[in-house]
């Protein structure tokens, strides 16, 4: 089963929408949301697994909506105008809905999200989910046992992730995605930016809204997520 909310502001559509939901057996409708603060509060409880939200809202919509969460479900955008599509996909939407849509669109859209949460499950699990803990990950039909310490950063890649790991020079890459892989990992990893994950404890310098690792990447520290990134320098540093 998934739990999911609905967020449109108009009342119609929401109807529509959540009827839909309820024909279909492995979703579970929490909500449905006409205000962004609504389904923010119910997101920040971390127990939704999909989001379907229109894009086209009154203030911040759909997409800046999405892109402002720091633990992003699962989504499906839903629109009558088939321009904002392209930016949905650049934040890993699940799918994205044209209105008016039938049922059958809904419940393909649905059932590509089930999918894609039994891969995430099947392919990322933890042993121990702390700082000494390692994880199992699924990639090119081997399952490869890492210690998350060694892990330095992570970045998204469409519907892929590449692990970057110390002292390999190559990635894994694995069919997974940064939200889900941000839930699970400890506390020392931070997301900074909509594409990339880091571990704090490995970086070298922080310049000019860019982290440096040893290998001189520089990973990117998006407005979004500027504040959480300079909080945990105060925390950790002597200004």
């Amino acid at each position: 089963m998934m739990n999911c909310i609905i967020l449109d502001d108009e009342p119609l559509a929401l109807l529509k929408l959540s009827e839909y939901i309820r024909q279909i057996p492995f979703l579970t409708l929490k909500k449905a949301c006409m205000e962004i603060s609504e389904a923010q509060n119910l997101l920040s409880k971390k127990n939704i697994d999909l989001l379907f939200t229109d894009i086209d809202m009154p203030g911040t919509n759909g997409v800046e909506f999405v892109r402002s969460l720091s633990h992003q479900p699962m989504v499906i955008f839903t629109t009558t105008y088939p321009s904002f599509a392209i930016d949905g996909f650049k934040l890993n939407a699940v799918d994205y809905l044209l209105k008016p849509f039938e049922f059958e669109d809904c419940l393909h859209a649905a059932e590509k999200a089930q999918k894609l949460k039994n891969i995430n499950l099947s392919t990322a699990s933890f042993s121990e989910p702390n700082n000494t803990g390692t994880l199992f990950i699924k990639s090119d039909y081997k399952m490869i046992r890492v210690d998350i310490n060694s892990i330095k950063y992570i970045e998204s890649m469409s519907e892929y992730v590449r692990i970057y790991i110390e002292k390999k020079e190559k990635p894994i890459i694995t069919l997974n995605s940064l939200q889900k892989l941000e839930a699970r990992l400890p506390s020392h990893f931070m997301r900074v930016h909509r594409s990339y994950i880091v571990n704090l404890q490995k970086i070298i310098e922080i310049s000019r809204l860019r982290i440096r690792f040893d290998d001189k990447k520089l990973i990117p520290i998006s407005e979004n997520y500027k504040e959480k990134v300079m909080n945990y320098i105060t925390n950790n540093g002597i200004l």
